[in-house]
């Protein structure tokens, strides 16, 4: 949940977020160039992976900062809601990953963080290996066994 002013470490903290909602009020920025030093918190490291490399180095050269349409338009958020929505809709959010096995929500952000740093064969290899793990849950048996019932599944993150 990003309100107000974003701008170095704690934007950093930001990119280490799995998902970023913003208000439509917020101020991003990785502005540490302004006061002669580089970002140490991970942002060389994360901001180009987020908006690419010529965005990247935009934003870190120049210090410059943005709004939360401009964020949202080269992907430093996911998503912009008015000032008024953004707790009701960043807990939304979270309560709906609450929701889910908490086996299978690891494991795929396990896979999908995995395609930042594998080849794709290497990636689709390890994707198979956690499927394979998933798949032979107690939570799969559960959730498929909730579906044809129609009810609720019971996580046993098994």
């Amino acid at each position: 949940m990003i309100n107000g002013y974003c701008f170095g470490g704690g934007l950093e903290l930001a990119m280490a977020c799995d998902i970023r909602i913003a208000s439509d009020r917020a101020t991003l920025g990785q502005t540490e160039i302004n006061i002669g030093i580089i970002p140490g918190g991970g942002g060389s490291q994360r901001l180009p992976r987020l908006v690419g490399l010529g965005n990247a180095l935009k934003l870190t050269l120049t210090g410059d900062r943005i709004d939360a349409a401009e964020a949202l338009r080269v992907g430093l958020v996911d998503e912009v809601v008015p000032h008024s929505r953004l707790e009701q809709r960043t807990l939304e959010i979270a309560n709906r990953i609450a929701s889910r096995s908490a086996l299978a929500v690891r494991l795929a952000k396990a896979a999908v963080r995995a395609s930042a740093r594998m080849p794709l064969s290497q990636g689709l290899r390890y994707e198979q290996t956690l499927f394979t793990l998933v798949m032979s849950s107690e939570d799969k048996e559960e959730g498929v066994r909730a579906f044809l019932e129609k009810r609720d599944a019971k996580w046993k993150d098994r």
